[in-house]
């Protein structure tokens, strides 16, 4: 019995994502082997080696394969799917594009969201924005799964010495062609591995304020920033920053809710958090339910006071 983890990464090394993923693998018994499918990624196949607790690294290197495109990274995945029980993708963006095609050329169902291994068969998944747990049990030869990063801790980047095996790499499909790439330049930590994130939501009122409130206290917390899907519709702050079921599903050691009222599909992107902090002038909203402390308070005042006690 063995798992495959398909590899996050940019052709020169690995995303922190993975290492989430290989500690989902590891409690599924047997082997982890890691997949690093991309285009001159002999640095990322190296630094997969070296993670703690992989006994094989597959790389797979062709120029079909160096932007990641689904269709491409799906085939390569099913040519190899036969040697193994267990198939893992973090349930990050590209997780979620390439593991449901594997699923069905594999015709097997897709375990999605896994947050906990119970055994080789039976896993744990939230259902209803994290209201419920969903306990799961797949009788598929190969499970497809892909893995909520939160709910595992990752395994070491190093301490490990895994052999790197070259596969043959799948021809393109010719089903989707990379055209380009605007990659931001980001000062802060990415909000996805943070260990600090304030985030803003409808009551900053514009992107003005929203920059002037939280900017200075990110700045002082070296924090990342986030918003409520309310103040990213509202167009208070760019769609990569959104926070919740259907932005992007954080766990930081600190995460600061200022103006954010607590929907239950932002509390389904952030509850997993080490420590909240809520500021909020109401007191019934729902974000004080899941907060470690509260206060109570107009933000416009409270922020700056935090800002300059800092």
């Amino acid at each position: 019995m063995a798992a495959l983890v398909i590899a996050e990464h940019d052709n020169a090394s690995i995303k922190g994502a993975t290492l989430n993923t290989v500690a989902a693998a590891a409690q599924c018994g047997g082997e982890v082997h890691v997949l690093v499918a991309g285009a001159n990624a002999g640095a990322a196949a190296q630094a997969a080696a070296a993670i703690a607790g992989v006994a094989k690294v597959l790389q797979a290197d062709a120029p079909a394969l160096a932007h990641g495109l689904a269709e491409n990274v799906a085939a390569q995945v099913v040519g190899l799917a036969k040697s193994y029980n267990h198939i893992l993708f973090p349930a990050t963006t590209n997780g979620k594009n390439i593991a449901p095609r594997v699923a069905a050329l594999l015709d097997v169902a897709q375990i999605s969201d896994a947050t906990r291994i119970v055994s080789a068969d039976t896993f744990e998944r939230p259902i209803y924005a994290g209201n419920a747990i969903a306990t799961v049990q797949s009788s598929d030869a190969i499970k497809v799964i892909t893995v909520r990063t939160t709910a595992f801790d990752p395994v070491a980047a190093s301490g490990g010495s895994a052999a790197v095996e070259s596969v043959s790499p799948v021809a393109d499909s010719g089903k989707s062609v990379f055209q380009g790439a605007e990659i931001a330049k980001l000062e802060r930590p990415e909000l996805t591995s943070a260990k600090i994130i304030v985030s803003g939501g409808r009551a900053l009122g514009s992107s003005e304020k929203f920059d002037e409130v939280l900017v200075p206290l990110a700045d002082k917390l070296g924090a990342a920033l986030g918003a409520s899907r309310a103040a990213v519709d509202a167009g208070y702050a760019p769609n990569d920053w959104q926070v919740g079921q259907t932005g992007k599903i954080v766990a930081p050691q600190l995460y600061i809710a200022v103006g954010i009222s607590g929907a239950i599909q932002h509390l389904a992107g952030m509850k997993d958090s080490k420590v909240i902090v809520a500021i909020n002038k109401d007191p019934e909203a729902p974000i004080f339910s899941v907060a470690d402390y509260g206060l109570e308070a107009d933000l416009f005042a409270a922020v700056p006071e935090l800002v300059a006690a800092l």
